[in-house]
Order: C-alpha cells, then structure tokens, then sequence
C-alpha cells in the first residue's frame, strides 16, 4: 500500500511535467490578439522572422482618442509617434519552451523594459517585465482571436 502512494504521485506528476512541455514547445503560442489586464487594452503578437513583434491595437485611452502619441517617451525626438499600432515588444527568442530576451515598451512612463513571455495555456499566456531583477512584473494575458 505505501508503495502504491509513492508511484501514483509520481505518474501523476510524469504526466504534468509531459503536458508542460507540450503547451510551452509549440513557437507560435503567443501569436495572437491579446488581451492585457492594463486600461483593457489589446496587443498583436506577430512572428517577425525568428522572433516576436507586438503592436498596441486598442486601450480605453485609445478608443477615447485614436491620434493620442507617444508623448512621455525618454527621447523627445519620438514623441510625436501615434500609439496605435506601436510597436512595443519585440526581440524575443525561443528557448526552453518560452520567449526571452525580448523588451517591452511601456508607453505610460515611456520606459523599456526586459520581457519574458511564457505560454500558460492555450488562451493565456504570462509576460513578465523587469526594470532589473528581482524587480519584475508580471502579467496574464488572455486571447482574444
């Protein structure tokens, strides 16, 4: 009996780590049409040749007003750039089942950020920014086409 306990855990935990792996390996989980819990506001992520592009599709702000431009940006010289359709992550890699060394732009403080995204099921997936770790954020994502 005792020995039954042991080797139904570990099957039952054989049979998580296999189904990791299988959402994590596929490259193009992230593309899509993204839900972002920030203002309801929605990312395309794109393939852009080895690597992920996303652009800002909508956000309360930019259903208020379309034409808004990137006005807090560090460098005066692109704040005159529209926020629809902006790209703001980009330079991803696929490793170990997930997209690293990527940045995201946060239009908000007009800062860059190092990203990771990483699949989380077949809807959501996770994206993590940090300023410098350990000072991360992250956020779910959840598709929307």
């Amino acid at each position: 009996m005792h020995v039954m306990k042991p080797l139904a855990l570990a099957l039952v935990a054989a049979g998580v780590a296999s189904a990791v792996p299988a959402i994590a390996a596929d490259g193009d989980t992230a593309v899509g049409l993204w839900r972002t819990p920030a203002k309801n506001g929605s990312v395309e992520i794109v393939r852009c040749g080895a690597s992920l592009c996303g652009k800002l599709k909508s956000s309360e702000n930019l259903r208020k007003n379309p034409e808004l431009k990137d006005v807090n940006n560090k460098d005066a010289a692109r704040r005159d750039r529209r926020l629809k359709d902006l790209q703001i992550l980009g330079g991803f890699k696929l490793e170990k089942g997930a997209w690293t060394g990527g940045t995201i732009y946060n239009p908000e403080d007009g800062g860059t950020y190092k990203a990771t995204i990483t699949p989380a099921g077949a809807d959501t997936i996770k994206l993590k920014g940090c300023i410098v770790w350990p000072l991360c954020k992250t956020q779910t994502w959840t598709r929307i086409k």
